[in-house]
Formats: C-alpha cells, sequence, structure tokens
C-alpha cells in the first residue's frame, strides 16, 4: 500500500479540529518485523514483533504526533512552532515546520543532545537555543513564552500529538489483526505510552481488537515513574528518555495500571547490550534509548514474571541508530589496513586464527 500519511489514512479516527490543514512528511507505516532470532535468545515459544519507528521521515516517532500538531496549527495559519527536546522532538519538530512554512524554535539542555539529533533540527532550519538546565527546565520554559506569546507548544502536552503518536497502536492491529499481548516501549516524557495506550483503546471499541499488557521502561538513571518521585539530575546514556519529570507521567501509570502491567527501570549497560544484540542478531539498528522496551523485556522473563509462552509481543523501537552514532563509533575498533593484493585479502578473512 502508498503510503499516504497518518491523517489521511485514519482522519475519521482522529480528534482534529474541521480546519487543520495537513502537513505530511508521509509519516507512517512503519514495518513491523517479526523477529525469531531475538525471540530465540530469550527462550523461544514465543512470536516478538518489532515495530520500526526509527523509519519515519526524521528517523523517530516523533513524526506521527508532529504531523498531527503542525497541521493543526497551520489551519489556524500559526506562524511559529516551539519544544523542549532531547534532541527527536526538535528534529521532527523543525522538518515539519520547514514543510509547513513556519518557524521554528527548540531549547535543548546543554551538552545532552547527541549530535545526530542536533543535526537534524539545525538541517531543517531551526533556531536551536541551549539552556543551562534540564529539559524540564527547559519545558517549563516553553509552556511559559507560549502562555504570553502567539507561539504554539508541540511538545507532547499538546493533544493533537497523542492524536497522531496513537496510529501505530491502529497499525499494529491493522497487520496482526489484533492487539499483541504485550507492548513493550521505553517511557521519557511519557507521551508515547499514553498515546498507544489510547490508540488501541480506541480500535477495541471500534473493531474489538482486544488490549495488550504494557511493559514501560525506563533507564535506571531517569526513572520517576519507578521511584514514585521527580529525578532533579537525571542521568542516562539514552539521551531520548533522560527525563526526570514527565509531563505526562500519571497518563504513565494509569495506562499500565489498566492494562495490567507495569513500569520498570533498566541500567545503562543493559541498555546497551540490547541494542548491539538488536543490530547483530536482527539487523536493526536503532538508538540507545529505543532499546530500553526490549531490554526490560528480557529482564521480565528472565526473572519469571512475564511468562512468554504462546505470546505474541510487540518491541517498539522509536528512533534508528543513525540518531546517536557516537555510541558506536566511540567503541568501535579501527578497520584492519591490508595492500590492495588478494592475498592480503584472503588472508585476512580465511585465516582462522584471524
Amino acid at each position: 500500500m502508498t503510503n499516504q500519511g497518518i491523517i489521511s489514512k485514519y482522519r475519521h479516527l482522529l480528534d482534529l479540529p474541521s480546519y487543520t490543514r495537513i502537513v505530511t512528511l508521509f509519516e507512517g507505516n512503519t514495518p513491523l518485523l517479526k523477529t525469531d532470532r531475538l525471540a530465540h535468545q530469550f527462550g523461544g515459544g514465543f512470536e516478538l514483533f518489532i515495530k520500526y519507528e526509527g523509519l519515519n521521515p526524521t528517523g523517530s516517532f516523533k513524526d506521527r504526533g508532529m504531523t498531527a500538531a503542525v497541521s493543526e496549527a497551520a489551519g489556524r495559519d500559526a506562524r511559529t512552532v516551539i519544544c523542549a527536546s532531547t534532541g527527536n522532538t526538535a528534529a521532527s519538530a523543525a522538518a515539519y515546520a520547514a514543510r509547513a512554512g513556519m518557524k521554528s524554535i527548540v531549547l535543548i539542555p546543554q551538552g545532552k543532545v547527541a549530535a545526530g539529533k542536533l543535526a537534524g533540527a539545525a538541517a531543517y532550519g531551526a533556531q536551536v537555543i541551549q539552556i543551562d538546565g534540564s529539559f524540564d527546565d527547559a519545558l517549563t520554559m516553553v509552556i511559559e513564552i507560549t502562555n504570553k506569546h502567539p507561539i504554539c507548544l508541540v511538545n507532547s502536552i499538546n493533544p493533537f500529538r497523542i492524536e497522531g503518536q496513537k496510529t501505530s497502536a491502529f497499525e499494529i492491529c491493522d497487520v496482526l489483526g489484533s492487539a499483541p499481548d504485550w507492548l513493550c516501549l521505553p517511557v521519557g516524557n511519557a507521551g508515547n505510552i499514553t498515546a498507544y495506550w489510547a490508540g488501541f483503546n480506541q480500535y477495541n471499541q471500534v473493531r474489538s481488537t482486544g488490549l495488550p499488557r504494557i511493559l514501560g521502561v525506563q533507564a535506571a538513571g531517569a526513572a520517576p515513574l519507578v521511584l514514585g518521585h521527580a529525578v532533579e539530575n537525571p542521568e542516562t546514556v539514552a539521551t531520548a528518555i533522560r527525563i526526570g519529570k514527565p509531563a505526562r507521567g500519571e497518563q504513565a501509570l494509569q495506562a499500565a495500571e489498566e492494562s495490567k502491567g507495569c513500569i520498570q527501570a533498566v541500567a545503562d549497560s543493559q541498555i546497551l547490550d540490547m541494542q548491539k544484540l538488536l543490530a547483530e542478531r536482527e539487523g536493526i539498528w536503532v538508538e540507545p534509548a529505543s532499546a530500553a522496551g526490549l531490554a526490560g523485556l528480557a529482564i521480565e522473563i528472565a526473572s519469571g514474571r512475564l511468562n512468554p509462552q504462546g505470546k505474541r509481543i510487540v518491541a517498539v523501537c522509536t528512533g534508528h541508530g543513525l540518531k546517536d552514532p557516537d555510541i558506536i563509533t566511540k567503541d568501535m575498533a579501527k578497520p584492519h589496513i591490508i595492500p590492495p593484493k588478494l592475498e592480503a585479502l584472503e588472508e585476512m578473512i580465511l585465516d582462522e586464527k584471524k
């Protein structure tokens, strides 16, 4: 099926104003990849799928919500959008604003944004401003300025972001024919887990697709929903979920509770190990935060808290590995250099000792 963008495809299910003017980069329709080798690594006996959101236009799931938020803003002739971001929202907001002919402004925490994400925001023409503070400080600032001036806030507290992001749940049901038994995903500002739960509930009402149990996963150094309180100085290699005070934290907890699921935390080392395993076993390279859901799933299965036997499980991988390549390249061994001769190549690749 030719991609038409999520608003055109699912408009009848989205709560968007009639004045909405569609701004699209043909987001959505991302692949649901069956990963048998990875499932075997976890013990086998179940079906494991990856919803690879890194193949959206700007490389992350944020494009789903951004097409909705910017389309609504374009419909009322907004001229400027603004967001706080750890990287992915910045790139997405800048791209869709450029597509709509708007100005974009992004606030980022100083020194805590992956180069690939910052480059995206700059390439799309955003005005990028770093603050000497955290993401939560940046979010407070953009909320304050949009309350005072006619600038459109496009962070996930914008309700139209949720409308766009819930379409991924629709797509999963369309492919599988029903909701999976479990959905696993990383949790940062908690907009995505909120959107998925809303989407599955809505599809179940109109198509009787059933509901999944939800496993939300935070990084141990930025796990306010697990700890039960805000984290003032969150730290994690998974920069996309380096958030200490999720804007939709209560809704995330509600989604986990209503689905009979849970929210847990995993160590950075477990996230990075899973990122590597997913790439080497299945050819799917994701940014570190994207591997958090799978890392949490592995822990739940190994501990016996989650019995996967006979189940269908979907793990959402939210961003492409090219968003944060430094994680890989900084520890990468330098390539061997050989002379341009067949004998040298044979010696290098056929010598079993090497």
